[in-house]
């Protein structure tokens, strides 16, 4: 019978959030390197080259390669012969999980952003520490411990998607249906896990854990499919691949970078099937428990990342926010790329609600937004010398409600987000002569380069919510809306799959 010391698993748990918050899985990296260099579209080329950019440099100075450091996943499979000692009472393996989470996400020499909230229905009340953990415990033969770290941001999760399907509908059908309508919220490209059969709740599950496994696409192309789940993996990556949607949803050759299947026995009448994305900010490690102390986790060689440049080419047309002007503006088009230097102000989701209660109150507002830009995004506190931790884009529709009063009421000129917008903001930018502009989603530590300086001016009290001022020196964006209302996202051609 094996014994685990509760305080080793504990120190094994951090230490993996930690290690994965700056560490892409080494074949991760290698498909985006193989995507990059087939990729025959300059918008989601240079999206990709940002990608590896980031992957590069947040191993290198060990800071989160995403300032949406994730919900933390902890998957224990715990042989029935195994034993954990915990000095006392056997702590139970949620106990386990938020002891390890609690530590990573305050470790001060690498901070990680808190995204948890309690009374998700009232307040909403940020936990500070980024508990609780995501646990799930199986029961295995054998005296052994095995352990699934994962930290898993809100974008691939926002856009999961569950349906019962009856067992003469083709699955490959309605996956390849809900590509179009998922949008560029999850970051493209990744991996899709697919569950299929099962209970509800299990093809859930067995969708989400399916996306933990070495990407192998390649492989199975060559050696090609041995059973039906592998046809359908197949099918999903040449459909999926073939819509045109691309890196970042800008276009492009690669959406996915692989297609996970897992397929489990059902109910003869039913046909649960869900749908997974990973995101660009891919991060997880999967090891088995020592008997005699935490777990240790080795970097891979930085050859990984050879022929990855250490700084992005300056491509693009200079833009100084300090003086930008309507006039300006309205000189962008669609799918242009820009270097932004200069001030811009950051809004989230709880600093937009405030600044619409206000407008709606005719209260002032604590900033003046009148021509400035405004960023959608949530950082990482600083350590060091940074002016800013990992400051990537959250996604910009969540905004879109509230962008008609804010560019009508207060002379907002641009805001910079991921992702597209819907109609409603897209509307609104057009009426109102704004621009609407995307950085890339999965680069937070490459974004955070260009930060200079960066001070809290409003909503103090909203921690990572707050509205910052940045000064950025040559931010890389894309035109994604322009002031005509023409659309970058929106001009790819989606092909029937």
């Amino acid at each position: 019978m094996h014994t685990y010391a509760a305080e080793h698993i504990v120190a094994s748990i951090a230490g993996a959030l930690q290690f994965v918050s700056h560490h892409h899985p080494p074949d991760f990296v290698a498909a985006l390197q193989r995507a990059y260099r087939a990729e025959s579209q300059p918008a989601a080329r240079d999206a990709l080259l940002q990608l590896l950019v980031n992957s590069k440099l947040a191993a290198r100075a060990a800071r989160p390669v995403c300032q949406d450091t994730g919900v933390a996943h902890v998957y224990f499979e715990l042989g029935m012969d195994a034993r954990i000692d915990g000095g006392g009472a056997t702590p139970t393996p949620q106990a386990l999980a938020d002891r390890a989470v609690a530590r990573a996400y305050t470790d001060r020499a690498n901070p990680l952003r808190a995204s948890m909230v309690r009374d998700p229905l009232g307040r909403r009340a940020n936990t500070r520490d980024n508990t609780p953990a995501i646990v799930h415990s199986e029961l295995v033969e054998g005296d052994g411990l095995r352990i699934t770290v994962v930290a898993k941001g809100g974008g691939g999760d926002a856009k999961t998607r569950y349906a019962m399907l009856t067992p003469s509908d083709s699955v490959a059908d309605w996956v390849a249906a809900q590509l179009p309508g998922m949008g560029a919220g999850w970051c493209p490209p990744a991996v899709l896990g697919v569950g299929v059969g099962g209970t509800p709740e299990q093809a859930m599950l067995a969708a989400k854990r399916a996306l933990f496994a070495p990407i192998d696409i390649e492989q199975l192309r060559a050696r090609g499919p041995r059973d039906a789940q592998e046809r359908l993996r197949l099918e999903l990556y040449e459909r999926i691949n073939a819509t045109g949607i691309g890196a970042q949803g800008l276009g492009g050759d690669t959406t996915v970078l692989d297609v996970k299947v897992a397929a489990l026995p059902s109910h003869a009448a039913l046909l649960p099937v869900a749908m997974v994305p990973n995101c660009a900010a891919t991060r997880y490690v999967a090891f088995e428990q020592p008997e005699n102390g935490p777990a240790v986790f080795t970097p891979p060689d930085a050859s990984l990342w050879d022929g990855v440049p250490d700084a992005l080419p300056p491509t693009g047309t200079p833009v100084d926010l300090d003086t930008l002007t309507p006039g300006q503006v309205a000189g962008w088009r669609a799918g242009q790329q820009l270097l932004l230097s200069g001030r811009l102000l950051t809004a989230r989701d709880a600093a937009h609600k405030r600044l619409a209660d206000l407008l709606r109150h005719g209260a002032p507002l604590p900033v003046d937004l009148r021509g400035r830009a405004l960023y959608y995004v949530g950082p990482v506190d600083a350590v060091g010398d940074e002016a800013v931790g990992p400051a990537g884009p959250t996604t910009a529709t969540r905004m879109d409600k509230f962008m008609p009063a804010l560019l009508e009421r207060t002379g907002l000129l641009v805001t910079i987000g991921k992702a597209e917008r819907g109609p409603q903001a897209i509307e609104a930018i057009r009426r109102a002569g704004a621009a609407y502009l995307s950085a890339v989603g999965g680069a937070a530590y490459l974004v955070a380069r260009a930060v200079r300086s960066a001070r809290v001016v409003a909503f103090a009290d909203l921690g990572m919510e707050a509205i910052y001022e940045f000064e950025v020196r040559d931010m890389p964006v894309t035109v994604a809306v322009d002031a005509q209302g023409e659309c970058a996202h929106h001009r790819i051609a989606i092909r029937p799959g």
